[in-house]
């Protein structure tokens, strides 16, 4: 396991449109179909990731509590799956993986990677909140805990964000990288951003 850091777009920099095929529904989604009117959540996300692991009861937990809340939420997967120890990260074990955690959002597959590629993803899991204008105002943690350290997932990070963003207040500026497996790039085909 290769740990990673998230990239830290630039804040303010304009969502990446996208249109990807839903593991969960098989339906194609793009970016205006998740977004909501206050802002939309970005995740980059995988099955296998212990890192991922760690967090996704939690995950779950938090979408299902922002459910009614004008912020729309999608999750990417994006590792190559081609060698079977990432088989987890096709689309039948992401659905599952959001079926046990009753993810409340789509869960989309990003088979060429461009998805990953434009937003500088560069790790699971990774997060980009934008807001009504589809202008970054968090990319960062989940939250401080991390599978080695017993300490459980809040969310205490991203729930700051979506909190101030909802309300209309400054998201805060001090926001930390999150930590995480790397994106599993095909052969030959990780960005100049990634490593």
């Amino acid at each position: 396991m290769s740990l990673t850091e998230s990239t830290m777009l630039p804040l303010g920099t304009a969502a990446p449109d996208f249109e990807l095929t839903d593991a969960v529904s098989g339906n194609q989604r793009t970016f205006g179909d998740v977004a909501g009117s206050k802002g939309t959540l970005v995740m980059f996300l995988s099955a296998h990731c212990p890192f991922v692991v760690h967090i996704q009861e939690a995950l779950g937990a938090l979408s299902r509590e922002y459910a009614s809340q004008p912020v729309g939420w999608a999750a990417v997967g994006s590792n190559a799956t081609e060698n079977e120890k990432y088989a987890q990260d096709r689309p039948q074990g992401l659905a599952a993986q959001a079926q046990s955690n009753g993810f409340e959002f789509p869960y989309l597959v990003d088979e060429s990677q461009d998805v990953a590629k434009a937003y500088t993803a560069a790790c699971t899991p990774d997060f980009f909140l934008f807001d009504g204008d589809r202008r970054l105002v968090y990319r960062g943690q989940f939250d401080s805990s991390r599978p080695s350290t017993g300490t459980p997932a809040t969310g205490d990070d991203l729930r700051a964000a979506l909190d101030a963003l909802i309300s209309g207040a400054e998201v805060p500026q001090r926001q930390m990288p999150s930590i995480g497996c790397n994106i599993k790039w095909r052969p030959g085909a990780e960005p100049a951003y990634f490593g």
